[in-house]
């Protein structure tokens, strides 16, 4: 089949016409086509303009999240907790600051595709806080990718190494679950025809079809992290265990009563101490049909301010209330000195008179100055006189000033022996105190009934013997912080449910090795691996160790029995 020939103009003139004509018409396809290449690139430049900016948005709103976040809780450390709305708001806070930063990411990630298909506008990149370290201690695994054996530019085999580029990536290595089968061989003589087998090896729970590791994880779950049973039976569900909750329940028993040895001799080691940090927080209790306020309490001995040589430890008790019997049985056998606020409880005159050595009380000089210092707060009151609010207390601010002044010297003597504190506290912190002493009862000799500070100056006054014995004894401190320290990781721990009054008794024996985790001396760095490692060897070797009277080790350091 043969086409059918193209008709061409027969003069030169005609076939230039014709010429013209053909290219003014490529020219005007070609603007068609310039001009829609340029619509699609405006159209990738706004798209990726649209994602940069959303991108900022996000950003923005993350950030001004977090400053929010950083201020409340600045506010909270600075005053102290208002009020249980406002952990609730720091909690909500911190959800919602994780939902900016995850689309704040997801809005990077757009933009940055987007500005992948043009080469015009540049994509968004967020600012990140800089990442800690990995610890280094942590397992490490090196990958070398194989070299290149020839040059990739003119294919020369004469290479030599210039250097390395070494990205770190942290990965996780799936937990796995194995089941050990113990084989007790039996043997029959055929001599008297009895029958020989090696003793059953010792498990930390009758029957022990947990180990000891599982167990402690079960442990450090529900009574660490507040993750209830139920979603640790769900959990064991998705990776193909079958463990219920009665179960799981069941194994949390034999776990702290596999513990309780140990609680008792860093109970002993405790109260062997000839002076203890004592103080209580609250905590939420379930009861029948409502949420009820319960007590959990902390005594702590800590000698590391006057250079004592015991280990520093901490005991904790649960109560459902704050009657004072809970005290004084914790009490009961100890007779040295307590540091603590003016709670009467821990040993009214009636229990002090039937004891053969009573508690000496040194009590604690941050309440005191807390109670000036909410008077004399200069910014709170300044926001609170816009809403026409009480001036700030001249005598609760030189209050605050003497005792700035005290708190400098003990920062100055901590960590000296005994002897040398109470040196220089008969030098430099008892002309102060003594003048402060006069000061106050002066002030309140004229001020009158209604001023607010003579509910602080009446709380010292009236218990100035237990605020002046810091004076008399080198081994006490100005401040019952030690025992606050001990409690700040419970009062600020948030649950997933709230526990009942058995499950808080029980969490006392299980957290006794977290809780010496915070006053571990100074010198020592708590290990990584504590949780994992430390956790299941002292579940298996409780009682183990202790029915044998084997490792009693209540006199060792801290460390050393966590």
């Amino acid at each position: 089949m043969t086409s059918k020939p193209v008709d061409l103009p027969a003069d030169l003139a005609s076939a230039y016409l014709a010429l013209l004509s053909e290219r003014e018409m490529l020219q005007a396809e070609r603007d068609v086509v310039v001009a829609e290449r340029d619509t699609v690139v405006a159209e990738r430049d706004i798209a990726v303009a649209q994602a940069n900016a959303q991108a900022m948005l996000s950003d923005s709103e993350a950030l001004i999240a977090s400053l929010e976040l950083a201020i409340e809780k600045l506010k909270r450390e600075l005053r102290g907790r208002r009020s249980e709305r406002t952990a609730r708001l720091i909690d909500q806070m911190e959800l919602q600051l994780e939902e900016l930063v995850m689309a704040a990411t997801e809005d990077e990630a757009a933009a940055q595709a987007a500005a992948a298909k043009t080469s015009s506008v540049r994509s968004f990149t967020r600012k990140r806080p800089v990442r800690k370290p990995w610890p280094e201690d942590i397992e490490r695994e090196r990958v070398v990718i194989d070299p290149p054996v020839t040059c990739a530019c003119c294919g020369g085999a004469r290479l030599s190494k210039l250097g390395e580029d070494v990205p770190e990536t942290l990965e996780e290595v799936p937990r796995r679950f194995k089941v050990i089968e113990t084989v007790r061989e039996k043997f029959t003589c055929r001599d008297c025809e009895a029958i020989s087998q090696p003793p059953a090896p010792f498990h930390a729970t009758p029957r022990g079809f947990i180990g000891p590791h599982l167990l402690a994880t079960i442990l450090f779950d529900k009574f660490g992290m507040h993750s209830p049973l139920n979603r640790q039976s769900t959990r064991f569900k998705c990776e193909g265990i079958e463990l219920s909750t009665s179960t799981l329940a069941d194994q949390v028993g034999y776990g702290t009563a596999a513990l309780l040895p140990i609680f008792d001799l860093i109970e002993a080691h405790v109260f062997a101490a000839e002076r203890l940090f004592g103080d209580d927080t609250t905590i939420p209790i379930q009861a029948k049909d409502k949420c009820t306020t319960g007590r959990i309490w902390t005594y702590v001995c800590d000698d590391r301010p006057y250079g004592g040589a015991a280990a520093p430890a901490a005991i904790y008790y649960a109560s459902s209330d704050r009657r004072g019997e809970h005290p004084q049985k914790h009490l009961a056998g100890y007779g040295g000195i307590l540091q603590s606020d003016c709670y009467n409880g821990f040993e009214p005159l009636s229990v002090a008179e039937k004891k053969v050595v009573p508690i000496t009380f040194a009590f604690c000089h941050a309440h005191a100055r807390r109670k000036f210092f909410e008077l004399a707060d200069i910014q709170k009151n300044a926001r609170d006189r816009k809403r026409k609010g009480k001036p700030i207390s001249p005598i609760a601010l030189e209050a605050v000033q003497r005792y700035d002044a005290l708190f400098e010297i003990e920062r100055q003597i901590n960590g000296l022996s005994a002897e040398e504190r109470l040196a220089a506290r008969q030098e430099k912190s008892k002309p102060l105190f003594d003048d402060m002493h006069e000061w106050l009862k002066r002030e309140r000799a004229t001020l009158s009934k209604s001023s607010e500070v003579i509910e602080p100056i009446d709380y010292m006054l009236k218990r100035w013997d237990g605020f002046a014995r810091f004076l008399e004894d080198g081994r006490i401190c100005l401040t019952n912080n030690a025992a606050e320290r001990a409690l700040r990781g419970i009062a600020r721990r948030v649950s997933l449910c709230t526990p009942s009054l058995s499950v808080c008794k029980h969490w006392k024996r299980v957290r006794v090795h977290i809780a010496q985790r915070a006053t571990f001396p100074g010198n020592r760095r708590f290990d990584r691996l504590g949780r994992q490692i430390g956790g299941p060897d002292l579940i298996g070797r409780s009682r183990n160790n202790l029915d044998r009277r084997k490792n009693a080790c209540g006199n060792k350091a801290s460390y050393q029995i966590a």
